[in-house]
This record gives structure tokens, sequence and C-alpha cells, in this order.
């Protein structure tokens, strides 16, 4: 969507699609306009508790299973397990989605990690397809006239027709950038000093994987530290994604930085930072009609 300021003041129900990488600010806003005026849609916690639940569980089950006591147990059906997926500590997601290497080191071979991230792949397309419906939700069960959409650092990676514009068709997107080195340094570090699961475009694990392996000299994922692989990779796919971000915001969007949204104490200066980043857009447009 695409507004005025004007327009954007009178919009009597907000809906904000929040598009940046981990760490830029997207759950902090969240969670600050969180249980006032505004419904907090973590597409994390939809994936997990929706749409990855049932393989969670099977995945526990099965390592649960090579216990003979836990093996009995379940086998009786004496024992219940469940999920404990929270907004803030999507632990068995990440669990899930797990890390490429060597078994033996905690990670996930090569076909597996492939199927559980074609799962996941689905998974978020399915999740980001049911915003249109809780926004309904949201004011019509629940009584919240606004929406914040805390999307997953992927969903510029998911390259699936309808997705991104059923989301543009019904918020404003807002992309979070990193404009300078310092930041992106910050981030790359705090990745790489706790490697975590991540999602890749089928296309980007084939191609690195195999520059991971000209640089390494090993033949073959099983042999892979997956923190290291994890550790080497993300700087690779932080920079393969701006571009993508970009394709997103410039058209159909807004932007602001990093450095704008941790000024924001309160839900005044959210909305303020998006008339500036709206009054930045028209402004940009006004200058490229002129030029054309």
């Amino acid at each position: 969507m695409k507004f005025t300021v004007e327009e954007f003041r009178h919009w009597k129900h907000k809906n904000v699609t929040l598009l940046g990488m981990s760490g830029v600010g997207k759950s902090y806003l969240s969670s600050m306009l969180q249980g006032k005026q505004w419904f907090h849609y973590s597409g994390d916690y939809r994936i997990g508790t929706r749409y990855l639940d049932e393989h969670i569980l099977d995945m526990i089950k099965q390592q649960a299973m090579q216990v003979p006591f836990l093996k009995d147990l379940l086998r009786k059906d004496w024992i219940h397990i469940s999920n404990n997926i929270k907004v803030d500590d999507l632990g068995p997601v990440l669990s899930f989605v797990g890390k490429l290497g060597n078994p033996a080191l905690g990670g996930v071979e090569l076909d597996e990690f492939i199927r559980r991230q074609a799962i996941y792949r689905q998974a978020e397309i399915d999740a980001m397809l049911e915003v249109p419906e809780f926004i309904r939700k949201a004011q019509h069960i629940y009584g919240y006239p606004h929406f914040i959409n805390d999307v997953g650092g992927s969903l510029c990676e998911l390259e699936e027709p309808g997705v991104i514009e059923s989301l543009i068709d019904c918020s404003l997107i807002l992309y979070i950038q990193v404009t300078n080195q310092a930041q992106q340094d910050t981030l790359v570090q705090r990745a790489q000093s706790s490697p975590k699961p991540l999602f890749y475009r089928p296309e980007f694990l084939q191609q690195h994987l195999q520059m991971y392996f000209e640089e390494t000299g090993l033949e073959y994922a099983a042999q892979i530290d997956p923190d290291d692989f994890a550790r080497w990779v993300f700087p690779h796919l932080f920079h393969s994604r701006i571009p993508r971000y970009e394709a997103i915001a410039q058209p159909h969007g807004y932007t602001v930085t990093s450095d704008e949204v941790a000024q924001v104490k309160d839900e005044d200066d959210f909305l303020a930072l998006i008339e500036l980043a709206i009054v930045r857009d028209n402004q940009a447009s006004k200058i490229e009609v002129r030029k054309n």
C-alpha cells in the first residue's frame, strides 16, 4: 500500500508489515506496540505453532525412540509430548530447521536438511497468506484496531507468486535498512558469535555449499562443522538479501533505517517515523518524475 501523509493519518485500521534481517528492530517495535492498540502477528510463532508443530513432535519422538525407557512409554501411549513455543523463544522451530553438517557435531545430513528447508518454506508461505484473515480476526474478534506483522528475515527468499502481493494489498510494507558498515558488522558478528539455523534458497545453498567446499577442501556435507558453515555463510546471506528487500520496498513500501528505529520509544514515535518515510518516498518519486 502507498499513502500520502494525510491518507496514512486517517487510515482507521493501520496494518504494517515489518521487513528486514534479524536484529534490525522488527521484534523491538512489535513488542513495544503489542498489547496496546496493536495486534502482534509473529510469522515465526505462527509457523511453529500451526505449520511445524507435528513435524517438530515427530523429530522429538524419533529421538526419544532411541532411548529404551522412553521408547516403551511412547509405544504404550503412557506419556505425552508437546511443544512449548513462545513468541520470544522459538527454540523448537530452530531445532527443526537445524544446521547443515556432521550429525556427530549436532548437524543435519544434506538430504534431510533440504527436506526440512522445503517444509519450512511452505510453512512460511502459508503463514504469510493467512495475514489478511488474521487482520480480520484482530479487529472483529480481539478488538485491536491496528495490526503489526513481524515477519522472518527469509520472507524475501520465498519466491512464491502471490505472497508479497497479498501483503502489499493488505498492509503498509516498512523495510528496516542497515545503512552503515558498523551496524552491518555488528549484525554479522552477533550472528557469527551464536550461529543459528536459517533458511536458504535452494540455489543459494547449492552455490555457497560448493564455494565452501572449495575454500575448505572438504568433499561432503557430512564432513562440515555445522557452526563453522553457519558462521561462514551468514555474511553471504546477509548481502544477498539486501537487493531482495529493496526490490520489495522501493516500488511497494517505505524504508527507514535501523538507527531511526532505535530512536522509537512509543506508538507516537512509530507513527511519526512512518510519516517521515512517506514524505521521503513521495519527494524521491517527484524527483524521479522530473528526471524523466
